[in-house]
């Protein structure tokens, strides 16, 4: 059924007509010689049709193909002038219109919205300064902290180069080969895995980014977008029913909620931690498995997002939508987060690939303010900034963000903290390393913050997965990384899939782990 908007249109008082703006008579129609004779290649609009149609698929994302969204705002609800000097975010009250993309990771653009996958989270802010982009997930952590181990790990996730087939043991083999993944497989196997559609789901920045002052002083900073109607879940039954009855779950119940007028909101927090704090912190403030403890770091209320509009065309609003964490605003920077880092340069340049070169002129991607720069021509070109020279000219001169900041929206380069952020001059070659730090949170997830149903679904759930892995060598050792997390969860796991009971990975205690950390510095290394 259409929806309510196009079902309540008039008849269209529009003329048919070719590419061009010439009318045609009929739609359907094709010049032919004779009534039966053969095609003739001067019927433009005819042509026209059949090669515009030959070409309106665009390549689908490699990760995030399925997927969700609309429009609405976020609107500052707090001063937030003790935390950065951006001006969006000192303006309490302050609004700026947002489009939204949810998305599954590892399915195809055909796959089920209910899989037990992450979901991406992405909202485009378009403030005066810009447009900045929150490229989040719905869940706190992630498998890896090694941004070379991304791409090989995406692969796992789809399909076997031979057969075309999920594989449950390439599966488990990466999983079981890097441990550290075991943090974000406590979640996704929990029914958190499966969400209640779209809208009913939190976000999380996961990375760090750094949230700066005039002066240089910045805090290191997480976001947490929180469902006002709190995070549903689907159990593994009722997620499997919806991927056969209505693979589209997820994109209808968004869709119908805002057309309905329940518009979905989010309460967003942040967390922050000084450099001091980030020194001192147990963990690895750049590891992207770990979460930072709200009883140390509290969250703290910054803003409301609301979507209240729905696209009026899914290609043009959502599918050409491009999100990415290098689309930041003054006083916004990355930290040194490697996977992050590594992000900053993927995304953009998997849209040059998907939308083309000049992927920011699209008009959802557009900001609201004007572009001015030296960059010029490209396929789709729609912004070509006229006469404007296309070089530093000493003749039409373009004003720019000296090195002192002088003008209004820079940070000022000198000092930052010059001394927390000392860097090792040469480059180097670096892999973390598994420890027992990496089962700590883990494990209060299953031993603390559950309670019995929940480790009961969270069993049943990895259990009907993981008891696909034909691989003996496969299965015990993702087993042994269960056993470090607790001995009970892996020997429940191993009785519901009929293998024997192993035992722990071993790992290097946590005072190793932290007198080595001690001894090199945090921000020589990205080990633990």
């Amino acid at each position: 059924m259409p929806s309510k908007q196009v079902a309540a249109l008039e008849p269209e008082s529009q003329h048919y007509t070719t590419s061009n703006g010439a009318p045609v008579s009929e739609p359907y129609s094709a010049q032919r010689v004779g009534v039966f004779g053969p095609l003739l290649l001067q019927d433009f609009h005819h042509i026209d049709l059949l090669a515009h149609f030959d070409r309106e698929r665009i390549p689908e994302r490699v990760v995030h193909a399925k997927g969700a969204g609309a429009h609405g705002y976020f609107e500052v609800t707090e001063d937030l002038s003790d935390l950065t000097d951006n001006p969006f975010l000192k303006s309490k009250g302050k609004k700026a219109r947002a489009t939204a993309r949810f998305s599954t990771v590892g399915g195809e653009s055909g796959s089920a919205d209910t899989a037990r996958d992450p979901r991406g989270f992405s909202i485009k802010l378009r403030t005066e300064e810009g447009n900045w982009d929150w490229v989040f997930n719905n869940t706190p952590v992630f498998f890896v902290r090694d941004p070379a181990k991304f791409p090989h790990f995406i692969h796992t996730q789809k399909r076997d180069p031979q057969t075309h087939l999920k594989d449950a043991d390439m599966f488990w083999d990466y999983l079981g080969q890097n441990p550290e993944s075991i943090h974000q497989i406590m979640i996704l196997f929990s029914d958190r895995g499966t969400p209640d559609g779209y809208h009913n789901q939190h976000g999380y920045s996961g990375h760090t980014f750094k949230w700066f002052k005039k002066d240089g002083s910045f805090v290191y900073t997480q976001v947490h977008c929180r469902a006002e109607g709190g995070f549903k879940t689907l159990n593994n039954a009722q997620a499997g029913k919806l991927a056969g009855e209505n693979p589209d779950y997820g994109i209808q119940s968004l869709f119908e909620a805002i057309e309905s007028g329940h518009f979905p909101t989010w309460n967003v927090f942040v967390q922050t931690m000084t450099p001091a704090q980030a020194e001192q912190f147990r963990y690895n403030v750049l590891d992207l498995t770990k979460v930072w403890p709200h009883k140390e770091f509290p969250l703290r209320p910054i803003g409301k997002l609301v979507l209240d509009e729905n696209p009026q065309n899914y290609f043009a609003e959502i599918e050409q939508a491009a999100f990415s964490p290098s689309h930041l605003v003054p006083y916004i920077e990355p930290s040194a987060d490697p996977v992050l880092q590594s992000r900053l340069f993927s995304y953009p340049d998997t849209h040059r690939h998907r939308l083309g070169v000049n992927y920011q002129q699209l008009p959802v991607n557009a900001p609201i303010v004007p572009v001015a720069n030296f960059q010029r021509d490209g396929a789709s070109t729609f912004v070509s900034q006229g006469a404007r020279p296309n070089y530093q000219s000493s003749i039409v001169p373009l004003k720019y963000l000296g090195p002192e900041g002088t003008l209004e929206g820079g940070v000022r380069d000198f000092e930052r903290e010059a001394k927390h952020e000392t860097f090792v001059g040469a480059a180097i070659r670096d892999l973390s390393e598994i420890t027992e730090l990496d089962f700590e949170q883990p494990r209060a997830l299953w031993s603390k913050v559950w309670n019995d149903a929940q480790r009961e679904a969270y069993v049943q759930n990895v259990a009907a997965h993981f008891g696909n892995v034909k691989s003996h060598v496969v299965r015990d050792r993702q087993l042994s990384v269960w056993a470090a997390v607790d001995q009970g969860l892996s020997d429940r796991i191993a009785k519901a899939v009929g293998a024997a009971s192993v035992k722990p990975l071993k790992v290097k205690s946590a005072s190793e782990a932290l007198k080595f950390r001690a001894n090199v510095g945090v921000y020589a290394s990205v080990k633990l």
